[in-house]
């Protein structure tokens, strides 16, 4: 029986940290990490490495940054690692069988959501945009079909009221990671249970994209863009358009009062929201009530607090934001 597994671990982002730093520390010895390439980022687009990467060299571990894991040379090499099982944690790559194939214990996956719901490269987002009150993480089996393996464990995290996809990953990236060590021992042991997906009860989270940040006035509800605003915290950040410029919304809450204009239009804070959410400077009509506005971040400038931005444009109380572009002033122009 075994009692220390070679592992190799594939993972990128600050997600993946606390499943790698629990091998690490664990008596399991990670025989290579893989990792996404360097990416260009900023202004500058200076190369910039993957966090996993940083962690790893921290510690001296071998790591590979492959374009494409399942490339033949690279599985011929990590064949040669002679890994016993192999872990997976938001690497970024799908798997060939190919790769699969390759650790005879098979390839685990740390998965960001309690499946079969959001299977899928956004899982965390979309529990959160659709108002899931928990979520957690899943420690499956990885086959082909995309996060659609037999699941050997998962722990539940909630989801609180005031939770961004920023403060709720590192919860939820813990958790899984603390249960990722807990089945790996139960593999040691031989004791492995695994329970097929109910295929009906799946959901898909697909990758994000900028767009669908936009906020659309006329057909979100208060309580939708309140979680569009939380779900897309801290990339790619919900936005409308105010004068022709894109204004980003950090942080909102829905309101009760409706007040009579239409949706788009910035309006005052009733004097019973005032109280409630001090730091909100204005608040915007949706379809079906009203967003008090918290933190915003306009074109080229810093997050703020909406009652600074609102005393530097008062002018725009009675002004729509708006979902296109152009503000209506300028579509009549035209």
């Amino acid at each position: 029986m075994l009692v220390a597994m070679r592992i190799v671990f594939m993972g990128s982002p600050e997600f993946a940290l606390p499943s790698l730093r629990r091998l690490i520390d664990s008596e399991h010895e990670v025989v290579a990490v893989y990792t996404q390439p360097d990416r260009p980022v900023g202004r500058g687009r200076k190369l910039a490495p993957p966090p996993v990467k940083l962690l790893a060299l921290e510690h001296q571990l071998d790591v590979r940054q492959p374009p494409s894991i399942s490339d033949p040379a690279v599985v011929e090499e990590m064949r040669g690692l002679a890994p016993d099982i192999g872990v997976i944690a938001a690497y970024g790559q799908i798997l060939r069988q190919r790769v699969l194939d390759v650790p005879p214990l098979g390839v685990l996956n740390v998965h960001a959501s309690l499946l079969p719901r959001w299977r899928g490269a956004a899982p965390i987002p979309a529990a959160i945009l659709a108002g899931d009150e928990e979520t957690g993480a899943t420690i499956m089996r990885v086959v082909r079909e995309l996060d659609a393996g037999p699941m050997i464990d998962a722990v539940r995290v909630p989801v609180n009221a005031q939770d961004t996809t920023a403060t709720l990953t590192p919860r939820i990236a813990d958790a899984g990671a603390d249960r990722l060590l807990d089945v790996l021992g139960r593999i040691v042991a031989g004791d492995v249970p695994a329970a097929e997906q109910a295929r009906a009860e799946a959901t898909f989270a697909p990758q994000i994209k900028k767009t669908d940040a936009l906020i659309d006035w006329a057909r979100d509800g208060a309580d939708h863009i309140w979680r569009k605003v939380r779900a897309y915290n801290p990339w790619p950040v919900a936005y409308s358009y105010l004068d022709g410029q894109p204004l980003r919304i950090l942080e909102c809450i829905p309101l009760a009062h409706h007040p009579a204009a239409d949706p788009g239009t910035i309006v005052s804070l009733g004097d019973g929201d005032t109280s409630a959410q001090p730091n909100a400077g204005f608040a915007v009509v949706a379809a079906d009530g009203v967003v008090g506005v918290m933190t915003v971040q306009g074109a080229g400038g810093n997050a703020m607090a909406a009652s600074a931005y609102l005393r530097g444009h008062a002018d725009i109380m009675g002004k729509r934001m708006s979902s296109e572009l152009t503000t209506e002033a300028e579509r009549h122009k035209v």
